[in-house]
């Protein structure tokens, strides 16, 4: 099995000034926003439905990338889960988005929350996260749903969320057979609107359970399971045939079915 090439930095919430500062104030807005009452409430949703669908996989390590403070979902039957990302407090591995310090196919499963959603180059991360996946192992997709209240709020908001990219499920889909993955699941998550009041959001519980038993694709968010296909299954393709030239009839001899006269 693959190695994590792994780097060990001292964490703190004042990063290092050699990183981008674009990408750095994106990450930062993205982490704050999480960190609040709208944040937390997507989380909260994103959380349960990730920790049922990892429960499925095992190996030895999980990569996680995301600029969420919080914990990220637990992996039961993974050995090692490791966090990826900007050089903010919690994250282990220290890397740009385009440029992951990971061995190629190091890890069983990986995870994007939200990774795509505020990303300076979506492309780019989706590639470094496609590559570190072993073949026959899972990228997990988390993103906000365009086609949502949470979606249309970005359109608005003056909030971090402004900066989300809100990128469509069906368009990471391409990409994600473009790079040799097979879409497994689609699912959603958090029908709730996004209304700050708690009393609201304790009034609209009951959609949560009405959502998770017939899965609208009008939740707040999205989680994509996707299988990197075995390198060495697709079919060959059989080696082309030289013509030998235009086959002619050969002549027969004709045979008489009349007796022959005795003598």
């Amino acid at each position: 099995m693959a190695v994590l090439a792994m780097q060990v930095f001292l964490m703190s919430d004042h990063p290092f000034a050699l990183a981008d500062s674009e990408w750095l104030d994106l990450i930062a807005a993205a982490r704050s926003w999480l960190g609040g009452p709208l944040g937390q409430l997507l989380l909260e949703q994103e959380r349960q439905l990730l920790e049922e669908e990892l429960a499925r996989f095992f190996g030895g390590y999980l990569v996680h990338y995301g600029p969420a403070a919080d914990t990220p979902p637990d992996a039961q039957q993974i050995q090692r889960s490791v966090r990826l990302g900007a050089p903010f407090k919690g994250v282990e591995i220290v890397c740009e988005e385009q440029s992951w310090p990971l061995t190629e196919h190091a890890a069983d499963v990986v995870v994007l929350q939200h990774g795509l959603d505020f990303s300076l180059s979506p492309h780019g991360l989706l590639r470094e996260a496609a590559r570190s996946v072993r073949p026959g192992g899972h990228l997990l997709i988390v993103g906000i749903n365009l086609m949502s209240s949470w979606g249309m709020r970005h359109l608005f908001t003056r909030d971090a969320l402004r900066q989300a990219r809100c990128i469509a499920p069906s368009r990471v889909s391409d990409w994600l057979h473009l790079l040799g993955f097979a879409l497994e699941k689609r699912r959603f998550g958090c029908y709730r609107p996004p209304l700050s009041a708690p009393a609201w959001q304790a009034r609209l519980a009951g959609l949560e359970r009405l959502g998770a038993a017939w899965q609208p694709p009008g939740g707040g968010f999205y989680v994509l399971v996707a299988r990197k296909l075995v390198v060495g299954l697709r079919p060959l393709r059989q080696p082309s045939r030289q013509p030998v030239g235009k086959l002619l009839p050969m002549p027969v001899a004709k045979v008489s079915r009349r007796e022959t006269p005795q003598k």
